[in-house]
């Protein structure tokens, strides 16, 4: 068992510290941070095949091992996002607005960071880079709570980074890590109110469940990522091909994957056997509504839970609507606020499928796994939230700040 209290604690006068950091210095730890990786990838990968063999061994999903392990591609991308987020202006200090009173007070209000980020999550090690690199940014301190199953990973991952932190004369304890697999833990961090100032769990809907309802501390929450993208009348069926096969197939196991897939009535007719053939290609299952069923004979009908259905897997529910208003309606009754797009040559459809779907991401004519801080020029993002307070979407280093009010006078009196 950690002693979580102390851990709090240390990162708080971290947080104190970086508050006043110079943004150069912040960049040159995220710089450093790449370096240091690179130096330890053999040791990485070596904690990373031990962290995935138990995996294995103790029968967790392909999914699962999927997200758990460290490829040379993930390695890539975990140094790409630490020197993308290393090269982004600096979100401390920004002047959000400002205004000279007509008695010559000046009033400014200013970016400042939220103070210490708890960072629940599961089995991603290159989470671990990811929350360090924008809370860092960001000029947060960040307490993070991996799984069991990444422990090696990210003991490894979390000593470079440390070490990268201490090279640019910054607190150490801007990162600190809970190394234990006690679930105990976690219970005793949702209790440290007094030192964090936020939680950001990552995983299930069942982790996100027991974090929001066990704790005090305001919570930035993802549920499911139930993605949808509606096939308009008058789409493009070559290009709505490659885009909804790159949106369910890219990676099958991520949030902003594809789940359930919308087709006009007017297109179903000529798009369906493509995507179909398409789909067949690549493995996926299709579950359709009895009109999809008619036009595809021989796939699997779909039943009412496959239209709440995050799968996660190589399954996508097929439905056939009578016009975008019938899709915009199946969207707001089973969407998850995640990641919903529209597919058309028309300029008054894609206004009004934005207009109309509450989602954190809209997209037209482009995948939903596009939905994500490095496709948006964020950089490392920190998770997609579903909830609309304080940060909506992707969550980088801009949504990891909050504000301050300044007033500067001269003897000024009410």
């Amino acid at each position: 068992m950690a002693d979580i209290p102390s851990i709090a604690r240390q990162a708080r006068t971290a947080a104190r510290m970086l508050a006043a950091s110079e943004g150069t210095a912040r960049a040159k730890a995220l710089a450093l941070m790449a370096d240091k990786l690179a130096e330890c990838k053999d040791e990485l990968l070596e904690a990373n095949r031990q962290d995935l063999e138990f995996a294995i061994q103790n029968g967790t999903p392909v999914a699962f091992q999927k997200r758990l392990e460290i490829t040379e591609k993930v390695f890539a991308y975990m140094l790409r996002r630490l020197n993308e987020v290393s090269a982004l202006s600096d979100p401390v200090g920004q002047v959000l607005e400002g205004r000279k009173m007509p008695n010559g007070l000046k009033v400014s209000r200013v970016s400042v960071p939220l103070g210490v980020v708890a960072i629940i999550y599961e089995a991603r090690p290159n989470v671990t880079t990811d929350a360090a690199a924008v809370a860092l940014k960001s000029a947060n301190a960040v307490i993070l709570k991996g799984g069991s199953e990444s422990i090696r990973s990210n003991r490894v991952l979390v000593k470079a980074m440390r070490s990268a932190i201490a090279d640019a004369g910054l607190p150490v304890d801007a990162v600190q890590f809970v190394d234990s697999t006690d679930h105990q833990d976690v219970a005793t961090l949702l209790q440290q109110s007094e030192f964090v100032d936020v939680i950001i769990p990552r995983g299930g809907k069942s982790l996100i469940k027991a974090v929001s309802e066990n704790t005090k501390i305001p919570v930035i929450k993802h549920y499911d990522g139930i993605c949808h993208q509606y096939v308009a009348e008058d789409a493009d069926i070559e290009m709505a091909v490659k885009v909804v096969l790159n949106s369910k197939t890219e990676r099958v196991e991520v949030c902003n994957a594809l789940e359930t897939l919308l087709v006009d009535a007017k297109i179903a007719g000529d798009f369906l056997p493509k995507m179909a053939a398409a789909f067949r290609e690549k493995g996926v299952e299709i579950r359709g509504c009895e009109r999809t069923c008619v036009i595809l004979p021989g796939i699997k009908a779909a039943c009412a839970e496959d239209w709440d259905a995050e799968y996660l897997a190589p399954i996508i529910a097929v439905r056939v609507v009578d016009g975008i208003q019938e899709a915009i309606d199946h969207i707001a009754l089973h969407g998850s606020g995640h990641t919903d797009g529209i597919l058309t040559s028309s300029l008054r459809f894609s206004r009004e499928f934005v207009a109309k779907v509450d989602s954190a991401s809209v997209l037209v004519n482009a995948s939903t796994r596009l939905s994500g801080g490095g496709d948006y020029g964020m950089g490392a993002v920190v998770g997609i939230s579903t909830d609309k307070l304080h940060a909506r979407g992707p969550v980088g280093p801009a949504e990891l700040c909050s504000y301050k009010w300044i007033a500067e006078g001269d003897g000024h009196l009410r």
